[in-house]
């Protein structure tokens, strides 16, 4: 693959949208999918025979690490969205904890800018509360940024949100959805004293759930809850990992909607049990807890408690990795197998792959507003995935592509395959191979 087609025609490829899969073609122009029909007799530049494959859109990430500026020793936005893209996902929405933190309007816009000369895909990118920057947030333009971003649970430099005032005047005030990262630092800091006191510096990579603890979770995460509630601000609570949160959200479909929720690939997946052969690969905030929590969040997915699934991306070197529990950094790589991994859970009989859709790319685009994204749709940008469903491929360093060069599924081997990914038009990633680069559109959101 060297230089993009202007046109591209998609030929018999099963395609998954809006809870229905039907045998169809797809002519793509100017960016934007053009025609969807049955059968198409027009001339393109570049036709892709389908047959046998799935088409699905392309993976809209609302959370991810891609760790530019300042941490680029981990990762960087060109070297992690072309994973992204080597995954299906076509669309990403990053998060604030940089260096410096994007919590003014300049570093804000700097990012965008990086973004535009760097990202494979199409990019977002996150405004970050801290205790003190209202002012910057109340100018955030809802129009071209994805959202405010609230830790409400340590994190880098100044960006734990601990002032109640602080938390109550920026869920009175942002102009846009906010998000949010719910653990009660107090309670984490004194479940970490006590296990130094049991075991000094050799805490065990086990007890990890329990410091950052499921009490921890629901504390913070029902506060927001509370806190939306009362100011009527638009909430959505990122990576869940408790039953016990769950009962703060409401089932059914996102229309209509104030306060949803989201859950993450490696929480669908993993259990407590995975810490003993995975160790720190899998250490991650909110930790991955017991087989009875994952099972309730699949369960969440599925009766619509949980209204998105995002992958919470965030790549440390393998040699931080091999530290000591409390050195080790929280935080896994996986936006090249988060697509790979759900598609397991169709073919093991957990989703089906309309809700996998609807969950990764539908949901996604109507609750944050993106404009024309989503769906394949006549008339909206050609964000687009095939896959084949039957053909396996095996995680392995050799094929990956992260600048850690590691993930927590080495080793295993998906029963599915991305074959090709078309990220606004441009088919950017097909059979192993990429185009020359070209760089993804800034998101925009109809607000």
């Amino acid at each position: 693959m060297t230089q993009n087609s202007k046109t591209i025609l998609i030929s018999q490829a099963n395609i998954v949208n809006e809870g229905k899969q039907f045998i169809g073609d797809i002519y793509i122009s100017e960016g934007r999918i053009q025609q969807i029909a049955e059968k198409l007799d027009v001339a393109a530049d570049k036709t892709i025979d389908a047959t046998g494959l799935t088409l699905l859109p392309g993976m809209i990430d609302d959370q991810v690490h891609f760790r530019e500026p300042g941490l680029t020793h981990k990762g960087d936005i060109n070297s992690e969205s072309k994973a992204a893209l080597a995954g299906g996902t076509t669309s990403f929405m990053e998060m604030p904890n940089v260096k410096p933190t994007t919590t003014t309007i300049k570093d804000l816009e700097d990012k965008y800018q990086i973004g535009a000369e760097k990202s494979w895909t199409n990019y977002s990118f996150y405004f970050g509360a801290t205790n003190d920057n209202l002012e910057e947030l109340k100018q955030v333009n809802p129009r071209n940024v994805c959202g405010v971003k609230i830790f409400m649970g340590a994190s880098t430099g100044n960006m734990l949100v601990d002032r109640e005032q602080a938390l109550r005047d920026i869920f009175t005030h942002s102009p846009t959805l906010i998000t949010t990262h719910c653990e009660d630092t107090p309670m984490i800091k004194q479940l970490e004293e006590k296990y130094i006191q049991k075991y000094g510096e050799d805490v065990p990579i086990e007890a990890h759930p329990d410091i950052r603890c499921r009490e921890a979770c629901y504390k913070s995460s029902s506060f927001a809850v509370q806190l939306a509630k009362e100011t009527g601000a638009r909430l959505h609570v990122l990576h869940i990992t408790t039953a016990e949160e769950l009962e703060l959200f409401e089932p059914g479909p996102l229309d209509n909607k104030k306060i949803t929720a989201e859950a993450c690939t490696h929480h669908l997946w993993f259990t407590d049990e995975d810490y003993a052969t995975r160790g720190t690969l899998i250490k991650c905030n909110p930790a991955v807890k017991k087989q009875s929590d994952r099972d309730a969040i699949r369960q969440a997915v599925i009766d619509g408690r949980i209204d998105v699934i995002a992958t919470d991306h965030a790549p440390h070197l393998w040699e931080e990795k091999q530290n000591k529990y409390f050195s080790a950094p929280a935080g896994l790589p996986q936006v090249q197998q988060s697509l790979s991994a759900l598609l397991d859970m169709v073919h093991e009989g957990v989703f089906d792959i309309e809700l996998v859709v609807q969950k990764n790319s539908h949901d996604v685009a109507k609750l944050y507003e993106i404009e024309d994204r989503g769906y394949i749709r006549e008339g909206y940008w050609a964000d687009l995935v095939l896959v084949d469903m039957n053909k396996p491929h095996t995680d392995d360093k050799e094929h990956n592509l992260y600048k850690c060069q590691w993930s927590p599924w080495e080793g295993h081997t998906f029963k599915s395959s991305v074959i090709s990914t078309i990220v606004s038009g441009e088919l950017k990633y097909h059979q192993g191979e990429f185009a020359d680069f070209n760089p993804g559109l800034r998101l925009m959101f109809d607000r």
